[in-house]
């Protein structure tokens, strides 16, 4: 990761995760242990390419919350991230929504299991309406087939792909003649502030609409270049029902949330 020069943005060229997912399990049952009537949640972002693979992870995250009694607490959530755009031969599945019916069902099964179990799924930024409509008519027809919509939220946005930042352009180059050594990579922060509220604003919007009354509960997380109180205060207008911020998060660490309440 780099960040930029002139404004709170970066650029990153990392894809998924080198720790696997056993570790971070791991990391959250210690804290947990260690402060059991906390009530801060987490949400564990996976990905998958097939239904086997992807039926084994919730598997080991239902076996921690299940040691963690977590089904009282609802303290641990799921999210598919459908929207990496930094996986050499593997674009965002975002974009082709219908590919991902298969994992789906998947998560579809598995909240009807345990209707504790808490999932949603991270999105790409979107460009054009009909993006949009793929996903919440996608989503409409596995709830139809379910006791209740299996999906809890959307996040609003992941990364936007293909970005390039030079060298000089950035505050922390990782190479000699760009930002991150492969060059392009994934853009967030203030760079992406207006596609993200943008996405957030028309999943709102739509979401409010008589012909996905069944998805009506679903929550959006806003996300993208919520770096000062202001931008806090623009997603919550443009309709997040929560609001999270990674790129002042990572260039100011716990000071962030001081920066973002700040009167």
């Amino acid at each position: 990761m780099s960040f930029t020069a002139l404004n709170i943005s970066s650029i990153n060229s990392y894809g998924y995760s080198p720790h696997p997912l056993a570790q971070y399990l791991s990391w959250i049952e210690a804290i947990l242990t260690a402060s059991p009537s906390g009530t801060k949640p987490f949400i564990i972002s996976i990905t998958s390419s097939d239904s086997d693979t992807l039926y084994t992870i919730i598997t080991a995250i239902q076996s921690l919350r299940a040691r963690l009694n977590d089904p009282s607490h609802s303290r641990i959530a799921v999210e598919l991230n459908t929207s990496c755009p930094n996986i050499p031969n593997s674009p965002p599945t975002g974009y082709t929504f219908s590919s991902l019916v298969p994992l789906l069902s998947t998560l579809q099964k598995e909240s009807t299991i345990d209707p504790t179990l808490t999932v949603g799924l991270k999105l790409p930024p979107f460009v054009y309406h009909a993006q949009f409509l793929a996903v919440l008519d996608g989503i409409k027809q596995l709830c139809a087939a379910a006791p209740k919509c299996p999906f809890a939220f959307f996040t609003c946005t992941n990364t936007l792909g293909n970005t390039l930042v030079f060298a000089e352009q950035s505050s922390s180059p990782q190479s000699e003649d760009f930002a991150v050594p492969t060059a392009l990579g994934g853009s967030a922060g203030d760079t992406i502030h207006a596609l993200s509220l943008g996405n957030v604003y028309t999943f709102t919007s739509l979401l409010r609409q008589p012909e996905y009354e069944a998805l009506k509960d679903i929550v959006i997380i806003g996300v993208g270049g919520v770096t000062s109180k202001e931008a806090v205060a623009r997603m919550r207008r443009a309709g997040a029902d929560v609001v999270g911020s990674a790129t002042l998060f990572g260039k100011e660490g716990v000071g962030a949330f001081e920066t973002l309440s700040r009167a």
